[in-house]
Formats: C-alpha cells, sequence, structure tokens
C-alpha cells in the first residue's frame, strides 16, 4: 500500500480503527483478557462505536489492547502513516525526516519507530529454517575511518576483522529470505559460526556458499559447503556470495544515508526491520503484513 492509497484510506480515527479490527479478528472479535468470543459494542457516550465489552469477565476493551498501539496517545492515522513510510523506504527512514512529514516531534517518531522494529523482531518469517542454496557472511557495522585519524583511532579504524565495529552475521537464501543478527566477536569462529548456521539452516536440505574465511570450515562436516576465493573472482558459476553481500549494501546504506548512528543496544532492532523489508520485497501489499504482526506483539 502506497502513501497516497494510506492517507485516501484513513481519513479518521474510525477507519483506521475498522481496518485494524478488520486485521486482528476478521469479523470475529474476540476478548483480549479472557479469550472468550461473547463480547459487543460498548455503548459509551464518548467513546461510542470505538470500545467493546465482554459478557465473560466484564470488561471493556479497545482492539488496540495488547498491541504495540496499547496506550498511545498518536491517532492511529499517524501510526499507519508512519508504518508505510518505514516500509516504502528501501534503505530506511531517519525519525528526522519522519518527524518533518508528519508534523510530529522526533522524540516521539523515534519511540513509534522502535515500537514497531521491537514487531518486526517476532516476525515469522525469521522463524522457519532456511533451505535449498544458502549464503553465508559475516559484516560489521560502524562508520568508516576518517581519514588521517588512523593512528588515534586504533582498532576501530581497521576495517574487516579485528576491528572494534559491530559484528553481524547473516545468512540468505537465493531468491529467498534472509536472517540477520548481532554477534559478539567471539562468535565469529569455526564452532560460533557452525552453531549459527545449524541453528537458522536446514542442513540436510541445503547446499552452504560462503567466502573463503577459515571459520566456515566445520559447516563442511553437517552439509554441503563450496566457498569462491575473493581475490581470484567474486563468482565461480552459481558459486558465490553476491546475495547475502547485496543485503548488506541495504543495511550499510542505511547507515550511511539516513542514521548515520546507532548504539550496538538498538542494533537488533535496526537489522529486524531491514530483513523484515527484504523478506517481503516481493508481497504486494506489506502494509497488511505489517499491521497483522504489529497486532499480534504484546
Amino acid at each position: 500500500m502506497d502513501i497516497l492509497t494510506i492517507f485516501q484510506s484513513f481519513q479518521t480515527q474510525e477507519q483506521a480503527i475498522e481496518y485494524l479490527e478488520a486485521v486482528r479478528w476478521c469479523g470475529k472479535p474476540i476478548c483480549p483478557y479472557c479469550g472468550k468470543e461473547t463480547v459487543c459494542r460498548h455503548v459509551s457516550a464518548d467513546r461510542a462505536g470505538q470500545r467493546w465489552q465482554c459478557w465473560s469477565c466484564k470488561r471493556a476493551f479497545a482492539v488496540t489492547v495488547g498491541t504495540i498501539f496499547h496506550g498511545t496517545h498518536i491517532p492511529l492515522r499517524s501510526w499507519f502513516m508512519l508504518l508505510g513510510l518505514m516500509l516504502n523506504a528501501k534503505k530506511s527512514s531517519s525519525a528526522c525526516q519522519i518527524a518533518r512529514d508528519l508534523s510530529i516531534r522526533r522524540a516521539t517518531v523515534w519511540s513509534m519507530m522502535h515500537r514497531v522494529r521491537m514487531a518486526m523482531v517476532k516476525d515469522p518469517a525469521q522463524k522457519a529454517l532456511l533451505f535449498g542454496i544458502v549464503e553465508a557472511d559475516e559484516t560489521y557495522i560502524g562508520g568508516k575511518p576518517r581519514k588521517g585519524n588512523h593512528h588515534k583511532n586504533g582498532p576501530h579504524a581497521k576495517r574487516g576483522r579485528g576491528t572494534l565495529k559491530t559484528p553481524i552475521v547473516g545468512i540468505a537464501e537465493r531468491n529467498g529470505r534472509v536472517i540477520a543478527r548481532m554477534v559478539a566477536a567471539r562468535d565469529l569462529t569455526s564452532k560460533g559460526l557452525t552453531r549459527f548456521i545449524r541453528r537458522f539452516v536446514d542442513t540436510k536440505a541445503s547446499v552452504l556458499m560462503t567466502d573463503e574465511y577459515a571459520g566456515y570450515v566445520g559447516a563442511t562436516k553437517m552439509m554441503s559447503h563450496f566457498s569462491v576465493n575473493h581475490q581470484v573472482q567474486y563468482a565461480d558459476g552459481i558459486v558465490h556470495t553476491n546475495t547475502i553481500e547485496g543485503f548488506w549494501s541495504l543495511v550499510k546504506r542505511a547507515w550511511y544515508g539516513q542514521h548515520h548512528h546507532y548504539s550496538r543496544k538498538y542494533t537488533p532492532l535496526y537489522l529486524a526491520e531491514a530483513c523484515f523489508k527484504y523478506n517481503r520485497r516481493a508481497v504486494p501489499d506489506t502494509f497488511a503484513a505489517a499491521v497483522g504482526i504489529m497486532v499480534a506483539t504484546s
């Protein structure tokens, strides 16, 4: 759903609530407190049509209860506009930019965006094992070293293995999904990478493609494994890691061009956003899928 469609579809708060109810309940409202279907519209004069009453537990509730929208003072239509702006930005969008677009305080937008990202962490697409031809690679998030300051930055200025930047490991299916996680530097060993691959890949139904980093040698014992020597060539027929490296380019463009910096504390959230959008790049209506995850997250 593009921005113009979102703007036209949710002119009022009531329209946004009706859409949220349709996505969450599919026409069969359920009490979020007791799980019973014996509910009806609340007769409250000031909130007519927006709240529900449960006959079993006698509690009143709104469709936002138990979702990331619970307790928010921001109109749902503003939430939907923010979500649309996030999803339509292939290389992410900054809180400052969306704050200007929606005329909302930057701090408020930053908090809203993180709520959305926290829901994306629980994306069901991240739970199923990857299979087929899969590519594994590692990268480092952090900025490029400034010219002339290498002697001052020490290990911070070093690029690649041995740097103090944030290490990320990712696995991507050819023409499929991607899973990326922030890891500790000690997990970039053969034992750590083998454990990571076993956790996210169906080793019996997959063929692994990597570069010649020695850390992937352990994977050879549990599955078919091919490597490409990047000092000689980037691809040897079907043996390459271009898929996962293409995903890394999106993650790093978001860092350099939009966010400029984020701490290790929030790195998993930004990775979750990148994975969510990448995994649904071919889905016609990513907005509906995103809202579905928002209402399923407590």
